[in-house]
């Protein structure tokens, strides 16, 4: 099967308008201003906010759409682990009938209900496309935080509002990319191993490669417009690398293993273990397949190699010390040091996108567990418990969330969580078992 992969969302424009009070923010303030959120602090204080039903602004034929608009805004940002929502049933005052400006509202209606922050949105429909008003304020304050306007395409609707939240979450916290990242795994149903991908939240799962032969390990390339993973078709595990717009895949092959690919970060280069020369070892793959330079070299095997942010530190699990542990090699020193102590067994690292952590499968009494340890070795903290086999981490592009697949329903499923390890949910419903995720950058829309 080939799945063409969208990474673009239609015809979208974004205005960014100037007002007076109760319009939009000037551009003065178009950066970010507002501290409302340390997405360092372990004991975050979800902020109550209230999402009222968006205010049809040109028919009633825009009921559904102004409803779906409103679930998605209050969906997205629930995902992120900032914020609880109040429920609509509470609301004092409905922005859909008065109005949706600052001059409409009365402040005091939201922060009697605890509401702490407040978003109102306007929509209009014509024929197939829409246009939307979404602003966010302070109900404390009582001012507009920023606002911003969109159009394009209906089917574009959840596209556009997670542009709007994307925006939100950078404004409010500083980071970027949740919205507009997806998440690879590997789908094992009725004897098939499929390659599939979905929205952050889980949305639209697309199958994107089919699978009749074992599949194992898929990475997302640095601009995510590939992934790379082992392929055992024909029996022995190749390395294949898929185009996520051309749906083309090419193949890299070397006699014997070729297992867990990592790419470099910035680089079209790809780090894999190899065993041409006998043992198993990490290379370093120029774009074209060819090896660049040996990354490691031990009596032990060597696998799963992720990097540091500006690409010149590399973790990788080693059993040079004689059972599987965590290491970082310094690529321009060559020296390598081990991380992780406790335990026995103790896989999967991730490197975090802010560089100072790594999250990682560790074994705890016989079940598989999520651990999170400083690349300076403080730590580590165990993440999940007493809930199944936890496996195979990986961070959000913001650093701020972890996908990982758990047994802890019967079957393995995947999960998110915070990066201190509230709010553990399942992802997304899925016949069959999912496997071995990797969360992507952000990717450019076009």
């Amino acid at each position: 099967m080939q799945a063409k992969e969208s990474v673009g969302i239609g015809l979208i424009i974004i205005f960014a308008l100037i007002i007076g009070q109760g319009g939009w923010p000037s551009a003065a303030q178009a950066e970010r201003v507002y501290d409302y959120i340390n997405i360092s602090d372990p004991f975050l204080k979800k902020i109550p906010i209230a999402v009222p039903v968006f205010k049809t602004m040109s028919g009633s034929s825009e009921v559904d759409a102004a409803h779906k608009a409103a679930d998605i805004l209050s969906s997205g940002i629930e995902f992120t682990g900032y914020f609880k929502l109040i429920d609509r049933g509470a609301f004092l005052e409905t922005p859909r009938e008065k109005g949706i400006t600052a001059v409409d509202l009365n402040f005091d209606n939201w922060t009697d209900i605890g509401a702490e922050l407040l978003i109102t949105g306007g929509l209009w429909v014509t024929d197939d496309t829409v246009r939307l008003e979404i602003r966010l304020f302070d109900t404390f304050k009582g001012s507009l935080l920023f606002g911003k306007r969109y159009g394009g395409d209906i089917v574009d609707l959840r596209q556009m509002v997670h542009r709007f939240c994307g925006e939100m979450l950078y404004r409010l916290t500083g980071n970027r990319g949740l919205f507009n990242s997806r998440i690879v795994f590997i789908n094992k149903d009725n004897g098939k191993n499929a390659i599939y991908t979905c929205d952050f939240d889980g949305h639209g799962p697309r199958r994107v490669v089919e699978g009749e032969a074992i599949t194992l390990s898929p990475s997302w390339s640095p601009d995510g417009r590939a992934i790379a993973y082992t392929s055992y078709a024909g029996g022995e595990p190749n390395i294949s690398i898929r185009g996520m717009e051309s749906g083309e895949t090419r193949r890299i092959s070397y006699e014997g293993i070729n297992i867990t690919p990592s790419w470099l970060p910035g680089s079209s280069k790809l780090a894999a273990t190899l065993s041409v020369n006998g043992d198993e070892e990490i290379y370093l793959l120029t774009e074209s397949g060819k090896i660049d330079k040996r990354l490691t070299d031990s009596w032990g095997i060597d696998v799963s190699p992720t990097f540091s942010p500006d690409g010149k530190k590399m973790a990788f699990v080693s059993k040079r010390a004689g059972t599987p542990q965590i290491y970082i090699k310094n690529l321009d020193t060559g020296g390598v040091r081990r991380l992780t102590f406790e335990g026995n067994y103790n896989t999967e690292p991730d490197w975090s996108p802010e560089g100072e952590r790594i999250v990682y499968s560790g074994m705890n009494g016989g079940q598989a567990d999520i651990f999170v340890i400083g690349t300076d070795g403080r730590g580590p903290t165990r993440l999940t418990h007493d809930a199944g086999s936890n496996e195979s981490p990986a961070w959000s592009p913001t650093g701020t969330l972890i996908v990982f697949s758990s047994t802890r329903s019967g079957t393995a499923k995947l999960y998110v969580m915070t990066a201190s390890g509230t709010d553990q949910r399942p992802l997304l419903d899925l016949a069959g078992e999912q496997l071995l995720p990797d969360w992507s950058p952000a990717i450019e829309t076009r």
